[in-house]
């Protein structure tokens, strides 16, 4: 299974971007998707995830700016993130997982999101 990030770039303060993460097979049985970032010497932390059921939950740091969604017809997540800020800056890694047999924990290669102040 591959996971296949996209969209990063670099940006100035309130601008927006949209990341896309195309997986390689079926994205139905997933139990959740998920975005996480990392900044240079920081861990890499929960950004927003969505469920099977398209709930959705983010962090505090971005609710109101960031909208997670998936079309599960093109096994495809996406992150919509408007008023971008400076220390939005970061790597940002999709992720695909399932807690049900046959359990799975996927990860993407990343694509870098650099916001100018």
């Amino acid at each position: 299974v591959q996971l296949q990030a996209s969209g990063g770039g670099l940006v100035q303060a309130g601008g927006s971007l949209r990341l896309s993460c195309a997986v390689s097979r079926s994205i139905f049985s997933s139990d959740s998707m998920g975005w996480y970032r990392q900044a240079p010497g920081k861990e890499r932390d929960l950004v927003a995830i969505i469920f099977s059921d398209s709930s959705t939950n983010y962090a505090d740091s971005v609710k109101g700016r960031f909208t997670i969604s998936k079309d599960n017809a093109r096994n495809t997540m996406y992150l919509q993130m408007n008023s971008l800020k400076p220390e939005d800056t970061a790597v940002y890694y999709c992720n695909e997982r399932r807690s049900r047999s046959p359990p799975y924990n996927y990860w993407g290669q990343g694509t870098q999101v650099t916001v100018s102040s």
